[in-house]
């Protein structure tokens, strides 16, 4: 497409240069939680890079991992490996949710309601048609695309149009309003339909009726995607690529871990009893909704609770006691040694120690 031509694109659409890709982390650059899962197979999880989810359904035993297997302009992927074939896979699918808030500019629901388009890289082993969804979970409707991947073991942009939709407004809220799946296998549950090219109400047999293809069928299967870009118009643009920094801190709204080398101050707090410390932890940046639960290494070795300059160290890990959106505070119960009332400081004494919070859709 000429300069002037992705000029027009722009200008049609209504939409800026800056901040107009609406996935986050579509290069595939952050993964606080893991670079590689191994032995995934039943599950919906959010595993490696941040804000993506996969949703395994009995297709196969599979590796997931950020890889820097990219195209030319890239560094990451999200890679799938499949480890243990399945003959007759159920599903697996590529999902990432997105805020109602974060949607108002589609105008969904409008007289006035836009197309979007999806671009985004793939690579795999396995040629063949695939199926891309967009589900509005506020309204159940639905409404895909099919793209064709050619060559095996080979780098192909993509890109797929929707049309605007006047039925169903998104929420303006911090909830779950649309469901973005890329399917990558499906049983009979969810292939038999027609691929709904319109919008229309959610019919399960319609969500992967454009598939021919089962990753998990064989371990030869592997599947990467990396560069996928959400926008207003007709035409896909340039990826927007982002700064690290503004990556990390839209990841960490969702998901946020406090992790490195030993001897890293964790948080600052008071013990509450000579046996319990309250330790409060600052978020990077304000999370979603608040954090139900406290996700951390599980061994009590990792864990030092310093008063007066002086080491207490834990019997217990740390639990969860409560959050905010801008902190979480645990709880550290010592076998003794801790003064009711004083000052405390919670270190780790591990590479291996980590806390974290989830607000995930």
């Amino acid at each position: 497409m000429s300069k002037a031509a992705e000029l027009a694109a722009l200008i049609g659409s209504g939409q800026a240069q800056s901040n107009k890709n609406i996935i986050i982390n579509g290069a595939m650059n952050v993964a606080q939680r893991s670079t590689s899962v191994s032995s995934l197979s039943s599950t919906a999880t959010y595993s490696t890079c941040d804000r993506w989810m996969v949703q395994y359904g009995t297709a196969g035993t599979f590796t997931e991992s950020q890889s820097s297997t990219a195209p030319d302009g890239f560094a990451n992927s999200l890679k799938l490996d499949c480890t243990t074939a399945d003959a007759s896979p159920g599903y697996l699918l590529i999902i990432q949710n997105v805020e109602g808030q974060n949607l108002q500019q589609i105008k969904k629901g409008t007289s006035n309601a836009l197309r979007t388009v999806m671009s985004f890289h793939v690579r795999s082993n396995k040629t063949g048609t695939y199926q891309v969804n967009i589900f509005d979970k506020d309204n159940t409707r639905i409404v895909g695309a099919s793209y064709t991947i050619d060559s095996a073991n080979t780098w192909e942009k993509k890109s797929v149009t929707f049309p605007a939709d006047t039925t169903g407004a998104f929420d303006d809220d911090n909830n779950n309003s649309l469901q973005i799946e890329w399917w990558l296998a499906s049983g009979s549950t969810y292939n038999t339909g027609t691929l709904p090219t319109a919008w229309e109400t959610r019919d399960n047999v319609d969500r992967a009726a454009a598939l021919n293809v089962a990753i998990g069928a064989s371990t030869d299967d592997e599947f990467y995607i990396t560069g996928v870009q959400f926008e207003i118009g007709e035409v896909a643009t340039a990826f927007e690529h982002e700064d690290f920094g503004t990556t990390l801190a839209k990841c960490q709204r969702y998901y946020y871990k406090i992790s490195g080398d030993a001897n890293l101050d964790l948080g600052v707090g008071m013990c509450n009893t000579t046996t319990l410390a309250a330790i409060n932890c600052p978020f990077a940046v304000p999370m979603r909704a608040k954090p139900t639960a406290l996700e951390q290494s599980g061994t009590v070795t990792h864990y030092d609770v310093l008063v007066d300059n002086s080491v207490v160290i834990g019997n217990t890990v740390p639990v969860f006691q409560r959050a905010t959106t801008v902190s979480g505070t645990v709880g550290f119960q010592a076998a003794s040694g801790l003064t009711a009332g004083e000052g405390t400081i919670m270190r780790t004494r591990d590479n291996a120690a980590y806390l974290a919070w989830s607000a995930e859709l």
